[in-house]
């Protein structure tokens, strides 16, 4: 796949995506960021609204979850686990390793699958390698210094593919 930096489709909150969308899209299997995209690098509380959301796309037939995460610490799991949700740690984003791991464990091709994240450099690049949409959210939080000037540097990519958001 060619390298691009450029999501496919840009929503304002991980929530806003619904089952519609996702089916008119045909996909299948939704890969799910964790740290500032479900919540914030400080807790592992959910906002009641993303429980809603986790739990309501959880519980549709035609749409399978699964978090991907870079994340080394047992706090992912542990999430996971108490909601019921799939997931891949380690995933070394954005190299394609966690995302093929993750696209052989539920036996979805990669056209029918997409990842959804806050980071350009890991989310959307690691999901346009390995052919799957790539969906960008905003973060939860840029809490310090070093997600802000992240931000920073992925507002060129954002403006170019501006045309790319979802309408509300």
């Amino acid at each position: 796949m060619p390298l691009s930096f450029l999501p496919k489709i840009i929503a304002p909150k991980l929530t806003d995506l619904t089952p519609e969308l996702l089916r008119a899209r045909k996909i299948r299997l939704l890969m799910l960021d964790f740290d500032n995209t479900i919540v914030p690098y400080t807790t592992n509380v959910p906002t009641p609204e993303m429980t809603a959301w986790l739990d309501d796309m959880n519980n549709l037939e035609d749409i399978q979850l699964c978090i991907v995460s870079n994340s080394h610490k047992d706090r992912v799991p542990r999430f996971c686990k108490e909601r019921g949700l799939a997931c891949i740690t380690y995933a070394r984003k954005p190299s394609g390793k966690g995302i093929w791991e993750c696209l052989r464990k539920f036996g979805i091709p990669a056209s029918e699958a997409a990842l959804v994240g806050d980071q350009i450099y890991t989310d959307v690049l690691g999901a346009n390698c390995a052919g799957v949409t790539s969906i960008l959210v905003s973060a939860i939080d840029n809490h310090n210094f070093w997600l802000k000037a992240r931000h920073v540097l992925e507002l060129p990519f954002i403006f170019i593919a501006r045309n790319r958001r979802i309408k509300k």
